[in-house]
This record gives C-alpha cells, structure tokens and sequence, in this order.
C-alpha cells in the first residue's frame, strides 16, 4: 500500500506513529520482546528494574490495545500469561535500529575536531 504524503500529512503520521511509543516504558519493553521472544509477566517484570507491577501491567494493555502486543493466556493452574510482539510490533525494530543508526551519527558528528559541513 503505497500513501502520498503532503508535508503535513506526514508531519502528523510521524507524530502519531511516536504518540505510540510513548511512556516511559515502551521502548524497554518493545526491546525486550524483539527477536520473537515470548516471556511471562514475571519474566518481563524481573527484566526491567524500576518498573512497578502496575505500571507494566498499563503499559502492556495499551500496547496490546494499540496492537503491537500479544497476550496469549494459558488456561492452567496457576494461570500462565505470556506477551509477544504482534507481526506489525515486530515491524518496527528496523525503524528503531534506523533511528538508533541516526543518534549515533549526531554523537559521531559533533565531536570536538570534526569539521561539520
């Protein structure tokens, strides 16, 4: 699917695309589940230090709500939950690796002793 984009209309994808990411946590918890990693609540609670039950639990809902998380329930006892990235999650880790490649250009170019262009 191809989309033309005015200057704006893209300024305001761009910036519904970030609206997304945002929250302290998203980028933490998109990194760790990259790669198709499955991990428990408890797996992800454990990875991530600072992060408090409740605000994993919010930041998962919304990232399922927004469809980039999967919560797959296994009906046992205990009861086993686990999160994945969706196919359209996992879609954007070449972004994030692009923009990661991108900070690290500015790093790079702003070194005392580099002449900038």
């Amino acid at each position: 699917m191809s989309h033309h984009y005015t200057r704006e209309t893209a300024a305001e994808g761009v910036e519904n695309a970030l609206r997304l990411l945002e929250g302290r946590w998203k980028l933490v918890i998109l990194f760790h589940l990259f790669g198709g990693n499955v991990l428990r609540f408890s797996d992800l609670e454990r990875a991530i230090p600072g992060i408090s039950q409740k605000m994993l639990i919010q930041q998962l809902r919304q990232m399922e709500k927004d469809g980039m998380v999967r919560r797959i329930v296994h009906h046992q006892v205990p009861p086993k939950v686990e999160y994945c990235l969706t196919e359209w999650g996992q879609a954007l880790c070449p972004a994030l690796d692009a923009l990661l490649t991108w900070a690290a250009q500015r790093e790079t170019a702003d070194r005392p002793g580099r002449q900038q262009a």
